[in-house]
């Protein structure tokens, strides 16, 4: 088994690339070895010391490590960790994986629809390529909340992704959006 990696543009993590399918539907989101309890794969990568998030995607593995550890210490265990993984022949979740937009109620419905097919058809592609995602949280007077994932959540140009990108793209195409904003999980 042969493990790529990218850099991203959180210097804070890396995306691996085991060359196989990882999810088959959906994303999942580790901010924490206690979220983990669902994913075996998950749960092997916080055995590393270190690592501080596990993000899944589906072709891809977004792993978070702490500040002091630099990725030359720490990227041959993650490297390892991964390939047992897939070599013990067990799943990647036990469970369903499905990190989706979230409900919303009430009367801006069709405002939000467009908001979520924005979204995945113009930004979560692409955010995909750099090992995070961003999902829907909210749609309220006018201001867009999302909740950002993987390498997007703690990154030093998320803040500039959501103004400079997904705002004006949401403001270009609905113009009752007038700002965008993050949310914590």
């Amino acid at each position: 088994m042969f493990i790529q990696t990218e850099s991203t543009p959180n210097p804070a993590t890396l995306k691996f690339l085991p060359g196989q399918q990882v999810l088959e539907l959906g994303t999942a989101d580790f901010p924490s070895a206690e979220a983990a309890t669902t994913s075996p794969l998950a749960k092997r990568l916080f055995a590393v010391d270190g690592v501080t998030g596990v993000f899944l995607g589906y072709d891809f593995i977004t792993v978070t490590k702490t500040d002091n550890l630099e990725w030359p210490h720490l990227k041959p265990a993650v490297l390892g960790a991964i390939m047992e993984h897939f070599q013990s022949g067990q799943p990647v979740m036990e469970g369903e994986a499905v990190s989706a937009h979230r409900a919303h109620d009430g009367e801006d419905g069709a405002i939000v629809e467009q908001i979520k097919e924005l979204l995945d058809t113009r930004v979560r592609p692409a955010v995909a390529q750099d090992g995070g995602d961003i999902t829907f949280h909210g749609f309220d007077r006018g201001v867009v909340y999302l909740h950002m994932q993987g390498s997007c959540a703690g990154c030093p140009s998320s803040t500039l992704t959501l103004k400079m990108g997904i705002e004006n793209l949401l403001r270009h195409y609905i113009p009752e959006v007038l700002e965008v904003r993050p949310v914590a999980a």
